[in-house]
């Protein structure tokens, strides 16, 4: 039986955001591609930055969820000497600093300050919600919007180079981030911490979890493809959960259980953890939570008596 119009064959499409691009207008563009208007995304990326954007197509939008929360890495570019009200070079600058007397010894002391579990306060130009607006709004509206602290972890932070270029320096760094922290905000606090102040001035995300941008399709590959007639490359389900989740094998008789909603027998994962079912042959049938003895399915994604 052929599929329907608006059930699209589901799966992850991972792209390689280029500069100047909303994750939106990435979106849009792959929806054309994809034949769809069932695309969402796991996690935005600010205009200025580039990098993976990991896309769910019809069904694998269920995912999205579960790669929201993944760890993430980065390679970003810190300008010390300025400050802007962004965090980033998209904002004016709002002061100045000579930067040039700032030791690898001081900046080194204070990266350790900004490494590991630490107290973050969000960029106030962010999307996260005020009283039911978004903080960015606020601030474009003439609101001065100062967000509270809240707790994320930063497993690395790697200085590769430094520039010194006059009054101001040019730090490149790799960063390994849990979920909801915000790179910008690191430069802010690095330059706030060496009294200089500081701002990003370039952000390329390197990986989503255990999907590296290596294995991204750039939108000019996705176009060019498009244009052949080719369909968008796409991480079929059960390699995508798999690679997004603990992946745990289940018997027949237990994925037909599944695919009734029906609790099973646990044989991995830990109590509340999130797990992907896959059938014998590889194939997703649901995303289950390891419930003591049991994994209850939170998600089936093959119900029973689906083709």
């Amino acid at each position: 039986m052929a599929r329907a119009q608006d059930e699209p064959v589901p799966g992850l499409l991972l792209v390689d955001k280029p500069q100047g691009w909303t994750s939106h207008d990435v979106v849009a563009r792959c929806r054309r591609f994809a034949g769809t208007r069932k695309v969402g995304h796991a996690g935005t990326l600010d205009p200025m930055a580039t990098g993976l954007l990991v896309l769910g197509i019809g069904r694998a939008t269920k995912l999205l969820t579960y790669i929201t929360g993944h760890d993430k890495a980065y390679e970003a570019t810190i300008r010390l000497g300025q400050s802007t009200v962004t965090d980033d070079a998209e904002g004016e600058v709002t002061a100045a600093s000579d930067a040039s007397g700032a030791t690898d010894e001081a900046i080194a002391a204070a990266i350790e300050d900004l490494t590991g579990d630490i107290l973050q306060r969000p960029s106030a130009v962010s999307a996260i919600k005020v009283d039911g607006k978004r903080s960015y709004a606020r601030v474009r509206g003439g609101e001065d919007v100062e967000l509270p602290a809240r707790p994320v972890t930063v497993s690395r932070f790697d200085v590769l180079a430094v520039r010194r270029l006059g009054e101001v320096m040019d730090i490149d760094v790799e960063v390994e981030v849990s979920s909801g922290t915000y790179v910008r905000a690191l430069a802010r606090d690095l330059g706030a911490a060496l009294g200089v102040g500081g701002h990003l001035t370039a952000l390329r995300r390197t990986r989503v979890g255990r999907i590296p941008v290596d294995e991204a399709a750039t939108l000019d590959d996705l176009a060019a493809r498009h244009e052949a007639g080719e369909p968008v490359p796409l991480l079929p389900l059960g390699p995508a959960a798999a690679a997004t989740l603990t992946p745990v094998s289940v018997p027949d008789a237990d994925a037909r259980a599944l695919g009734y909603g029906q609790w099973v027998a646990a044989t991995a994962g830990a109590e509340g953890e999130h797990l992907a079912l896959l059938d014998a042959a590889g194939e997703l049938v649901a995303i289950g939570e390891r419930r003591g003895t049991k994994v209850k399915p939170v998600v089936v994604m093959r119900p029973a008596g689906a083709q």
